[in-house]
């Protein structure tokens, strides 16, 4: 298996500002090591960062990575306009020309562009493994952001209808070349 890192969202105006999203230190930490794990192996590390014409404009520090990420040169930068990391972007060519057919998934938000992202690369039937302790959101009015983290490190991983398996993994169990289903 060729496997890529996909880091979704983790921008200032995101993760970086009051109010914090949950369990924030951790999830960056965690997103680090996974990224420092993935670049060891050579495996491509994708920063994605969404992009709208008011809040997120490309260019702006709010747009800018979060401070939290140890970035390379070597990274790869995808720009989106919706939750879905593929959708008018060139992941999915970057991935191909990679024979990626294994990602690995983290970042912000849990319950919108984290969740398009696993669904769509399941779609398109890639194997996808949930960082299940590397994404996060808001807490919201209904549940606070670790009960959403839960919510959908259980419900991404017991869809079976894609083909392609989705599993959450903590990011100590998560290693790159081969996921942990196929070991």
């Amino acid at each position: 298996m060729t496997t890529a890192l996909l880091v979704i969202d983790f921008q200032k105006k995101l993760v970086d500002t009051e109010p914090l999203p949950g369990d924030i230190a951790m999830v960056s930490a965690n997103i680090n090591a996974l990224m420092q794990r993935a670049r060891q192996t050579g495996a491509p590390v994708v920063l994605i960062q969404h992009e709208d014409d008011t809040a997120l404009v490309r260019g702006s520090d709010a747009w800018a990575l979060s401070a939290a990420l140890v970035t390379d040169p070597s990274d790869h930068l995808i720009g989106k306009r919706t939750p879905d990391s593929f959708l008018g972007t060139g992941l999915g060519a970057l991935l191909a020309a990679r024979a990626v057919n294994h990602v690995v998934i983290c970042g912000y938000a849990s319950e919108f562009c984290v969740d398009t992202t696993v669904r769509r690369a399941a779609a398109n039937g890639l194997t996808v493994t949930l960082a299940a302790d590397a994404h996060t959101t808001h807490d919201k009015p209904h549940a606070n952001a670790a009960s959403i983290r839960a919510h959908h490190n259980a419900t991404l991983s017991n869809i079976r209808s894609f083909g392609p398996k989705i599993r959450a993994e903590r990011t100590s169990e998560i290693t790159f070349g081969t996921p942990a289903q196929d070991r």
